[in-house]
C-alpha cells in the first residue's frame, strides 16, 4: 500500500477502532462482548499456535523436556514402590503360609490333649515394667482371657498369662527366672519343678533324689489345682543333661525346652483344660534311630604263584 492521504486515514481508524474494542473488553471481563470470539479464535488457533511455539522455541522444547523427564521419574520412582509392595506381598504370603502351618500344628496340639484353645499372635515381646521373658498377646479379656491361663504352641509349653488388658495381654515366658512349673516325667510318675534360666535350658529339681533318669527323657506339665496356672499334658522339653546323685533329697536336671522361645508368632491360650489328664499323648513321636548299617566282607581265594604251583606237581 502506498504512503497516502487515504492510506493514513485507514491505518488511524484501524488504530481507533482496536483501541475502542479493548477498552470495551477490559471493562467487561468475563461478559465482554468479544469473549466469544476470541474463544473462537482460541479453539481454531491454540494448536497451530502451540505447534509453531514449539517449532520456533527450543528454550521451550528444553523446558518442557525437563519436565517430562520429572514425570517419568516419578512414574519410575511409583513403580520402584509397587515392586517392593509386590515383594513385601509375596513375603506376607510366606509369612502368612507360615502362620497357617503354625496354627495347624498347634490346633493338633489342642486335639490330641483336648484343649479349648483361644488362638493369638504375637505383638510385642518384653514387657514395660521389667526385663522379664514376656511376650504380648493380641487377645485379652474380652475375648475371654483371664490371668493364670496356660499358654502353648505347636512345639509345647510357651508359658502362662500373667496380665490381662480389654484387648491384650501379657504371657510370662517359660524361660524366665521367675517362671517355675510342675513337670512329671514320660512314662513314669517322677515329679519336679522345671524353673526358667534364661537363654539357658530349664533347671528341674526332681522330688525324688535316686531317680533313674537319663538324657533324652522327656518331660510333660504335671497340672496345677483348678488347673490354673498349668493344665497337665503339655510338653516341656528334653533331658540334656542330668547332674550326678550325690545322696540328695532332690536330683538336678537341666531341659532343653521344646519351644524356641526366640521365634514365638502364633500361639494359644488354654481357655479350657481337659476333662482329664492326656498323660504323654500331647508329647511328639520319637524318632526313630537310623539303622546301623552292616557291611559284609568276601574273602576270594587267590591262586597259587607259578613256582609253588610246579613244587607241588
Amino acid at each position: 500500500m502506498r504512503d497516502t492521504r487515504e492510506s493514513r486515514l485507514l491505518l488511524v481508524l484501524l488504530i481507533t477502532t482496536a483501541f475502542a474494542l479493548i477498552t470495551v473488553d477490559i471493562r467487561g471481563g468475563e461478559d465482554s462482548p468479544v469473549d466469544g470470539a476470541r474463544q473462537a479464535a482460541a479453539t481454531v488457533f491454540g494448536p497451530i499456535e502451540n505447534g509453531v511455539s514449539g517449532a520456533v522455541d527450543p528454550i521451550g522444547n528444553a523446558v518442557a523436556a525437563v519436565r517430562d523427564s520429572g514425570d517419568r521419574h516419578d512414574r519410575l520412582a511409583e513403580l520402584e514402590r509397587e515392586n517392593a509392595a509386590l515383594k513385601a506381598e509375596l513375603g506376607s504370603d510366606d509369612r502368612n503360609r507360615s502362620r497357617a502351618k503354625q496354627l495347624d500344628t498347634m490346633l493338633k496340639v489342642a486335639g490330641q490333649g483336648q484343649y479349648g484353645i483361644k488362638g493369638a499372635q504375637v505383638i510385642a515381646i518384653g514387657a514395660a515394667q521389667g526385663f522379664s521373658w514376656t511376650i504380648t498377646i493380641d487377645v485379652g479379656a474380652g475375648d475371654g482371657i483371664e490371668r493364670d491361663m496356660t499358654v502353648l504352641n505347636g512345639d509345647g509349653l510357651v508359658g502362662r498369662v500373667t496380665t490381662v488388658g480389654p484387648h491384650t495381654a501379657t504371657v510370662l515366658l517359660a524361660s524366665d527366672p521367675d517362671f517355675t512349673v510342675g513337670t512329671r516325667m514320660e512314662a513314669g510318675d517322677e515329679l519336679g519343678f522345671a524353673s526358667g534360666q534364661g537363654d539357658r535350658p530349664l533347671r528341674v529339681e526332681l522330688l525324688n533324689g535316686k531317680a533313674e533318669v537319663k538324657k533324652g527323657d522327656r518331660l510333660v506339665t504335671f497340672g496345677s489345682q483348678a488347673d490354673k496356672p498349668f493344665v497337665p499334658g503339655v510338653p516341656v522339653g528334653t533331658v540334656s543333661r542330668v547332674d550326678p546323685s550325690g545322696g540328695d533329697l532332690t536330683r538336678t536336671l537341666y531341659v532343653t525346652p521344646f519351644v524356641s522361645f526366640t521365634k514365638l508368632d502364633v500361639v494359644g491360650v488354654v481357655v479350657q483344660a481337659p476333662e482329664k489328664d492326656p498323660r504323654d499323648t500331647v508329647l511328639p513321636k520319637k524318632p526313630k534311630p537310623a539303622p546301623t548299617p552292616t557291611v559284609t566282607v568276601t574273602v576270594t581265594p587267590s591262586a597259587p604263584a607259578d613256582g609253588q604251583y610246579q613244587q607241588e606237581q
